[in-house]
């Protein structure tokens, strides 16, 4: 970025409770920068602050926009839409003048959610190999920090950088390769935006004022009020000394409480919200990409309400219509179990992410076959990208291309067997993968005790489910476990959604 005409004197100071401002020049949040991209296609709004009632020029690619500074200093405009291309200069201009360079304009993407989203590439399997071809100047990252906030901060410490080894390298894995496989396949600058938080809840990244509209979520908000208002200083002060000396001691023994600062740690609702989402809301992108769940799982019921809630919010602050939103679904973990589990809190919070797919514009990456049942963090994600891309490629860029995973449509009964067909199955219908024998489906009669089922394929998309102790079947499941042993797939290796319904 580079300063021109009267001298620069920055000064800028953030009060957080009443978001204002002093400022004796031009300045925007950080993420407009050098290196930046712009979304293509599509009005991009640009936005800062300056004195008030100051008259701000935007200049790029030979389009010029106009607007003033309100009595707070702050001042939005949006530039027109542009195809891809680039590099660009982008100027800002009133009292000051300033410059980022080499902005392209290309596909915009979020990478949200909580520590699956966050993991880094290094982490990751092959993370090493990949490292080697990450150096792409048409791959753009930036990394929002962690600071979560009651008060909605308008800026963050962080900066645009071009992929390579060491920009890759710690960035999101499953971003990065979402990312990579964009721009191999669209061949346009691909900018990604991680603003992942690991353990988050799903609570902590809406509005307070959202969740306080409805009473279910009372009980949760009140408990987690309880929490941020008796921890104090001494309290976090002691917890980080004890887990710090549990480290230098070579980490023997059972682990203390982690340091989380229930103030302002990612729990709390509203917190990312706040903290890492509103510094960059109205940022023109084609959609986001989200993993988050894990946190929730002891309240799916309500997940299945707040997650399109926090959708729906997202997408009415943004004032950019129904972006895209694509999210994996919770992959399998922990132990696997010999007889059907009769409830599943997995299996109930990745049927509430189904349910979410009632909203326009929306896909989920069904990778309950890529999980590792003794870490909740699986390190293949190159799968989890590539399934996520598939709709961006397919709804977004119009490719012919398969992104859902096969889902239960409907059921029949003939006899003392259940008919279920499936939609969103490909040419080459349905397949069990390694065994001829279909696995993963639990069937149950008047009792409602679910029983592991026969099961085989019947065309391209039905399956017929029995079990030969059970003439009137009430229910079937399948994958309805935290870790449950399936093999049903789609001809494009996309697995079967896991359900439950009732006959």
């Amino acid at each position: 970025m580079r300063f021109t005409g009267i001298s620069f004197v920055f000064h800028f100071s953030l009060i957080v409770g009443g978001a204002s401002l002093a400022v004796a020049a031009i300045n925007l949040p950080a993420i407009f920068g050098d290196h930046m991209v712009l979304q293509r296609e599509q009005f991009n709004p640009v936005w800062g602050h300056a004195d008030a009632g100051e008259k701000i020029t935007v200049r790029i690619n030979g389009q010029r926009a106009t607007t003033y500074a309100g009595v707070d200093g702050y001042w939005k405009l949006k530039l027109k839409p542009m195809p891809a291309g680039g590099p660009y200069v982008l100027e800002v201009s009133g009292s000051s003048t300033l410059q980022y360079e080499d902005v392209m304009v290309g596909e915009v993407w979020l990478c949200s959610g909580q520590s699956n989203m966050q993991w880094s590439l290094n982490q990751s399997d092959g993370g090493d190999m990949e490292a080697l071809s990450t150096s792409n100047a048409q791959l753009r990252m930036i990394s929002i920090p962690h600071v979560g906030s009651q008060q909605k901060q308008l800026d963050f410490r962080g900066q645009w950088e071009c992929s390579n080894k060491f920009v890759a390298g710690s960035f999101s894995a499953v971003g990065y390769y979402f990312g990579r496989r964009l721009q191999d396949v669209l061949g346009v600058t691909i900018g990604l935006i991680d603003n992942s938080w690991g353990g988050s809840s799903a609570e902590a990244w809406v509005p307070r004022d959202v969740l306080d509209a409805y009473p279910r979520y009372k009980d949760r908000l009140d408990e987690l009020d309880e929490k941020a208002a008796t921890y104090t200083d001494e309290m976090h002060a002691e917890i980080t000394a004890r887990h710090e000396a549990w480290k230098a001691n070579g980490r023997v023994g059972k682990a203390p409480p982690w340091p989380n600062d229930y103030r302002f740690g990612q729990h709390r609702p509203a917190n990312l919200y706040n903290g890492v989402l509103y510094p960059i809301i109205g940022y023109g992108m084609r959609g986001v990409i989200w993993y988050q769940g894990e946190a929730n799982v002891s309240r799916a019921e309500n997940y299945a309400h707040l997650f399109p809630l926090m959708i729906s919010t997202w997408r009415d602050h943004w004032k950019q219509g129904d972006f895209s939103f694509y999210w994996s679904q919770l992959a399998d973990f922990t132990n696997e179990q010999e007889l059907p589990q009769q409830n599943s809190w997995w299996a109930s919070l990745r049927a509430a992410q189904t349910q979410t797919l009632d909203l326009p514009n929306t896909g989920q990456a069904v990778i309950i076959d890529v999980g590792e049942g003794r870490d909740i963090h699986p390190r293949n994600k190159r799968t989890v990208a590539d399934r996520l891309a598939r709709h961006a490629l397919a709804k977004d860029y119009g490719f012919d291309l398969a992104c859902e995973s096969p889902r239960f449509a409907e059921a029949t009964m003939r006899g003392s067997e259940a008919v279920l067909r499936f939609n969103h199955v490909s040419t080459g219908g349905l397949y069990a993968f390694d065994v001829p024998e279909v696995i993963g489906f639990a069937i149950a009669g008047a009792d409602g005790q679910f029983h592991w089922a026969q099961a085989k394929i019947m065309g391209k998309d039905k399956v017929v489910v029995s079990h030969p102790d059970i003439d009137d079947p009430v229910a079937v499941r399948y994958g309805w476990a935290e870790n449950p042993v399936v093999n049903l797939f789609d001809r494009n290796g996309l697995p079967v959604t896991p359900f439950h319904v009732d006959l």
